[in-house]
């Protein structure tokens, strides 16, 4: 094949890779802060997913326009399910939290599957079939805008937690949970945040993703298992690590794709996962536990 023909590939499975990472840095926030582990993860991207065709198909709303306001509802929901249900169970054994928000991911597929069905659903946008040339790449409109717009919500997280007086006190709460509740800062209520602002990196990247794959009610539980591949491969708890993961991930699937065939892409990134367990357990950018 053309060497043009691997670029193009790369380049489409990077842009891919972004939303992926967004996606995952919804979870490694929730996790690094919580110590809760997100099991109905891609169910909530689901839910924004539905949100966005549901939007288009009855008002014409561009997905990307809506991202903003599915975020906050997705922010809204995830604060209320902290605060309601999750909070009472931080300090139980690991398993009653698995069992819980595994309930949780159950309850909100079925749900999905009796308002939308099982049918595959998805936007057609005007700009679908857009493209830019920049030499011999030719560009994916629809991945560019979506990348960017995850390179963008991922910035404005970064910013929040290093740069804010609220995002250093839930960088507390990660770092010493007995220091946090002594020196007065309300951990549940900075775990509710959390995992709000976990949620709304979910819903964004649901509302990109609408713009690339189609949508089923099925689709939840495939991402969050991918969302697990690929905060375990950056680093659990590492949010640099979950767009690098991403990344990689989106580039071998892509690479995967093109060499091999569309079945296999699974088949590679769990190969990596594999990889970085064996050589790297903490993950390329996580830190060893002390």
């Amino acid at each position: 094949m053309p060497l043009d023909i691997y670029l193009n590939v790369a380049v489409a499975g990077i842009l891919t890779g972004l939303v992926y990472g967004l996606m995952a840095l919804g979870l490694s926030v929730i996790f690094g802060v919580v110590r809760v582990v997100n099991f109905a993860h891609g169910e909530m991207m689901t839910v924004a997913m539905y949100m966005a065709v549901t939007l288009f198909s009855a008002l014409g709303l561009d997905p990307l326009v809506m991202l903003v306001p599915i975020a906050t509802v997705l922010f809204a929901f995830g604060y209320l399910l902290q605060k309601s249900l999750i909070n009472p169970f931080i300090t139980r054994p690991e398993h009653s939290q698995f069992l819980l928000l595994v309930a949780v991911a159950i309850i909100m597929v079925n749900v999905l599957l009796i308002l939308f069905g099982p049918d595959a659903q998805n936007v057609q946008v005007s700009y679908a079939y857009d493209s830019y040339q920049i030499g011999p790449l030719i560009v994916d409109a629809t991945k560019t805008y979506a990348a960017f717009a995850a390179l963008v919500v991922a910035t404005a997280l970064f910013c929040f937690f290093r740069y804010t007086t609220l995002g250093t006190a839930i960088r507390a709460c990660a770092d010493n949970y007995t220091g946090a509740l002594v020196v007065g800062l309300d951990v549940k209520h900075l775990y509710a945040l959390t995992f709000g602002l976990g949620a709304a990196c979910v819903g964004a990247a649901g509302v990109m993703l609408v713009l690339i794959v189609d949508v089923t009610p099925a689709l939840g539980p495939a991402y969050t298992l991918l969302a697990f591949v690929i905060v375990i491969t950056g680093g659990l708890g590492s949010m640099p690590g979950a767009l690098l993961g991403g990344v990689m991930i989106g580039l071998t699937e892509a690479m995967a794709g093109l060499l091999f065939a569309p079945s296999a892409k699974s088949m590679f990134a769990f190969g990596i996962l594999v990889l970085v367990l064996l050589f790297r357990p903490q993950g390329i950018l996580g830190r060893r536990a002390t």
